[in-house]
């Protein structure tokens, strides 16, 4: 594009705010929630929590291959960024007290809405054109 080409500076439009004022949740938080479900490890456990609906610690960690020392770290990004739920049985049975893992409403909608939305077009994109 030529210099003369360019739109005055006036006449950049502004996008509109990315959140109604009542939101519940800031666009910081949002992002935060995004930037979380980046990450390879905790991809791959917020979504064998979604195929399971709920497992104990010991359960996840021997259902997503994620190295030992790391597990508690990237459960505990989940969780913090309010992805993954974290609950403890109020009282103990013959093994114990077990803390349990789910996803949140919000956890479950941003993997299938955000990056399993856009795999799954990719999907249809190859069974289509191929």
């Amino acid at each position: 594009m030529a210099e003369t080409d360019r739109r005055p500076t006036d006449e950049v439009r502004q996008p509109e705010p990315p959140l109604p004022e009542e939101s519940g949740l800031t666009l910081e938080e949002y992002l935060a929630m995004q930037q979380a479900i980046g990450h390879p490890t905790r991809f791959r456990i917020l979504r064998t929590l979604i195929v399971n609906d709920e497992l104990s610690a010991a359960e996840l960690k021997s259902a997503v291959d994620v190295e030992p020392h790391n597990f508690h770290y990237h459960l505990d990004e989940l969780v913090d960024v309010g992805l993954v739920d974290k609950r403890q049985r109020r009282t103990a049975d013959s093994q114990g007290f077990y803390t349990y893992y789910r996803p949140t409403a919000m956890g479950r909608a941003i993997l299938e809405h955000g990056v399993e939305e856009l795999m799954r077009r990719e999907r249809e994109f190859n069974d289509a054109y191929s």
